[in-house]
């Protein structure tokens, strides 16, 4: 039940504006009908971004994962891993997908009431899911790979050196 029934018409898709952000940042990228589908190169991994405009709910959803697929043995400390970033994270949040056995960074941009994305706001979306999947990217592979424990993984991604040598 909606508190107001306002039929909206928008001037543009948001994800056509996205399309010349990838564009112009020449990253390789496929569009299905309110879909696109990129590739970002990072410092740790290639990142598979996809954006979708939800238009039911007028949400531009975004979905970024990684190649690093979490053997069974591995899941329930993963799992702890996840909610441990989470806690951290202001924006956005890490998934594990069961049935791939793949963790996915989400978060979603509301544009209700016909609100139109600005070029900031999506460079905004991208920047901070791409930035959330370099910084956690080692302590996932800690976990899956080296076989160390959430905590462990997770203090040596955020330990920052201070000062100068």
């Amino acid at each position: 039940m909606a508190l107001f029934e306002v039929e909206v018409e928008r001037e543009i898709n948001p994800v056509d504006l996205l399309e010349q952000v990838a564009s112009v940042n020449e990253w390789q990228f496929e569009r299905i009908d309110d879909e696109i589908s990129m590739s970002v190169d990072g410092v740790w991994a290639a990142y598979d971004v996809s954006l979708s405009w939800m238009e039911d709910f007028e949400a531009l959803h975004l979905a970024c994962a990684f190649d690093l697929k979490i053997p069974e043995n591995r899941i329930n400390e993963t799992i702890r891993l996840i909610s441990m970033i989470n806690e951290q994270l202001l924006i956005g949040h890490f998934d594990l997908w069961r049935e791939d056995g793949a963790v996915m960074f989400r978060q979603t941009l509301l544009l209700n009431g016909g609100a139109e994305p600005t070029a900031e706001q999506l460079e905004c979306l991208l920047t901070s899911a791409l930035e959330a999947c370099e910084r956690y990217f080692q302590a996932f592979q800690y976990v899956v790979w080296a076989g160390k424990g959430s905590k462990d993984a997770l203090d040596s991604v955020l330990f920052e050196t201070m000062g100068t040598a």
